[in-house]
C-alpha cells in the first residue's frame, strides 16, 4: 500500500532524528544540497533561476520529486537572491550573469571589508559600525549612509533629534529608495520559501535546516576582516580578535535559534577558516574553537541539533571536537578522513558526508557504488550516519546522484 504525504514525511525525519541520536534507523539516511543542480538538470541557467521565480519552483520541486532525497533544502532563501543583490549593489558576491557567466555559481569578493583601525568602533557599537561603515562598503547603493551621524548620538530629544536633518538629501533618499526595492524582492523571495517550503511538505520531504548560523571567528574573517587581515590579527591584535568573536557569539546564537520557531531541529553551521591549513592547532584552540563550541552547546541546550560542514580537512582536530554532548550533533565532513573520525567520534556525533564532488562530476555510477557502500560498511555501522557528497553538488553528473541515493537505499538497510 502506498504511503501518505503524512507517513512518509514522519518516516524521513525520524530516520535522520535517529541517526542524529547515534540510534540504528530503517536505512541510512540520504540527502544534498542541490545547490544549482536543479536547474541544470531542468535545462536553465544558474542565472534564470537565481531571477525567475516561476523556473526555479518548477525545476527544484521536479529534482526533489524525481530524485527522492530524505530531506531537502530551500533554494529560495540562499540562490532566489538576484533581485534583492542588484537593488543593493551588493559588492561582496559575483553571481551567475552578475560578474559569472549564466552558468557559474557564485564567487565570493574576498577583501577587508572592516579595517584593522574599525575595531574600536566595531567592539563599540556594532550596530552603528554596521549602518554607517560596513554597508556602504558591502552595499554600493548604500553608500550615502557613511555620512550619517553616529546611530548612538540619537538619544533623547535634546541629545540629537537634530541629527535627523542628515537624512534630508537627494542620495539618502536615493539610498532609502534601493532598500525599499530590496525589500519588496526580499518579500518575494520569502514567499517563494514559503511557498517551496509547503510543497515539499505535500510530497512528504521534511526540511534540513530550520536555520543557519556560523562560527564567531569565520564570520569575522570571512565578511569584516578577510581571511588575511584575520590570520594577521591573530598575532598583532589577539585580544581585539579574542573581543570580536565574544561580541559576535550571542548574535550567532540568536540568529541560530530561528530554527526552534520554524519547528525543525537542525541548524546549518559551515566552517571555513578553522581547519588544517588556515590555523594551527594552538591558534585553533585559543581562537576558534571556544566560542564555537559555546556556539554548539548554546543550540544543544535549546534542544537543537546543531550540523557542522567542516569544509576541508580537520583530521588533526578529531580528538579535540569531540567535546561535545553525545548524539545531539551532526559533524559534516569534505576532505577530513571519515573513517578515521569513525573510531574517534562514532560514540559521539552523527557523521555525514564524505563522496567526494571529483567522484560525483568524473566518475562512474559504479565508482560512486563502490565508495558509497565502503561509507555504509564502515562508517554506517551501528547507526549514526548519515550519506551524502562533501558538499555542494552543482556540476555532480545526474546519474551518479541518482546512484548516490538509490544505493543508499537499497543497501544501506539495517538488518
Amino acid at each position: 500500500m502506498e504511503k501518505s504525504s503524512e507517513e512518509l514525511y514522519e518516516e524521513r525525519e525520524r530516520r535522520t532524528q535517529q541517526a542524529i541520536e547515534l540510534k540504528v534507523p530503517d536505512r541510512v539516511p540520504v540527502m544534498s544540497l542541490f545547490g544549482f543542480f536543479p536547474a541544470r538538470y531542468a535545462g536553465i541557467t544558474f542565472e534564470e533561476a537565481m531571477y525567475d521565480y516561476d523556473k526555479m519552483m518548477k525545476a527544484w520541486v521536479a529534482a526533489m520529486a524525481e530524485f527522492q532525497p530524505d530531506m531537502y533544502e530551500n533554494p529560495f532563501t540562499i540562490r532566489y537572491l538576484g533581485p534583492v543583490m542588484e537593488a543593493l549593489d551588493y559588492k561582496q558576491l559575483k553571481w551567475p550573469g552578475h560578474g559569472c557567466s549564466p552558468m557559474s555559481t557564485y564567487q565570493y569578493v574576498e577583501g577587508e571589508y572592516m579595517k584593522a583601525e574599525d575595531y574600536d568602533d566595531f567592539l563599540f557599537d556594532l550596530s552603528d559600525f554596521m549602518v554607517r561603515r560596513y554597508w556602504p562598503r558591502i552595499f554600493g547603493a548604500l553608500q550615502p549612509l557613511k555620512n550619517l551621524p553616529p546611530l548612538n548620538s540619537i538619544i533623547t530629544y535634546y541629545m540629537g533629534l537634530a541629527a535627523f536633518s542628515a537624512f534630508d538629501g537627494p542620495e539618502i533618499r536615493k539610498a532609502i529608495e534601493a532598500v525599499q526595492k530590496a525589500a519588496a524582492h526580499a518579500q518575494r523571495l520569502l514567499a517563494g520559501a514559503a511557498e517551496y517550503a509547503a510543497k515539499m511538505k505535500a510530497l512528504g520531504f521534511p526540511p534540513q535546516f530550520g536555520s543557519l548560523s556560523q562560527a564567531p571567528f569565520d564570520t569575522l574573517s570571512d565578511f569584516f576582516r578577510g581571511t588575511k587581515g584575520a590570520m594577521l590579527d591573530m598575532f598583532r591584535y589577539p585580544d581585539k580578535i579574542l573581543e570580536a568573536a565574544e561580541k559576535l557569539l550571542p548574535i550567532m546564537i540568536r540568529v541560530g535559534l530561528a530554527a526552534k520557531t520554524r519547528g525543525v531541529s537542525r541548524v546549518f553551521i559551515p566552517l571555513h577558516k578553522g581547519l588544517d591549513g588556515f590555523m594551527s592547532p594552538t591558534q585553533f584552540k585559543t581562537f576558534y574553537w571556544p566560542t564555537l563550541r559555546r556556539l554548539v552547546l548554546a543550540f544543544i541546550e535549546q534542544g537543537l541539533n546543531p550540523v557542522l560542514l567542516w569544509e576541508g580537512d580537520c583530521t588533526s582536530r578529531l580528538e579535540l571536537i569531540g567535546d561535545i554532548p553525545p548524539g545531539k550533533a551532526v559533524y559534516w565532513f569534505e576532505r577530513t578522513d571519515i573513517f578515521r573520525a569513525k573510531e574517534i567520534l562514532g560514540k559521539v556525533t552523527c557523521l555525514r558526508g564524505n563522496v567526494p564532488l571529483s567522484l560525483m562530476c568524473t566518475g562512474t555510477p559504479d565508482d560512486v557504488k563502490r565508495y558509497c557502500k565502503k561509507l555504509i560498511d564502515v562508517v554506517g555501522k551501528g547507526g549514526g550516519f548519515i550519506m551524502d557528497c562533501s558538499t555542494v553538488v552543482d556540476d555532480a553528473k545526474p546519474e551518479n546522484l541518482r546512484t548516490l541515493i538509490d544505493f543508499t537505499k537499497e543497501y544501506g538497510v539495517y538488518r
